[in-house]
């Protein structure tokens, strides 16, 4: 079992910057799979970015290659997503989920998301 925890979304002016954490409890595993994932209103949810636990694996939508970077701090227990160069168009509800091996086609464990907005 995974519990995950967002923070770190709010209001931010287009060309700003964000960080959001993803708090993960568990008895994380080296091959565990993270990812962020995010949903606009009126807009099927889509992948941000996936990584896993020990770091390695990185993959990212096209439209965040280059201004996305995702993360792991396990001395932390925390998934991060530094957001850069932000546009209105990536304003939406951003959620961390978690897979375990093997890695079936939805994530199993998901946090309860966070906020961002970019404003133009």
């Amino acid at each position: 079992q995974v519990q995950l925890e967002e923070s770190g979304g709010g209001l931010v002016q287009a060309g700003g910057s964000l960080r959001l954490s993803c708090l993960a409890f568990g008895n994380l595993r080296p091959d565990d799979r993270f990812g962020w994932f995010r949903q606009a209103p009126g807009k099927d949810r889509e992948s941000v970015a996936a990584i896993t636990w020990r770091g390695s694996g990185t993959d990212y939508a096209d439209f965040a290659n280059g201004r996305f970077t995702i993360s792991t701090d396990r001395a932390r227990n925390t998934v991060y997503l530094q957001m850069n160069s932000l546009s209105p168009e990536d304003t939406a509800v951003y959620y961390c989920a978690a897979d375990r091996p093997p890695y079936g086609f939805e994530f199993d464990y998901w946090g309860q998301g966070t906020q961002v907005t970019v404003s133009s």
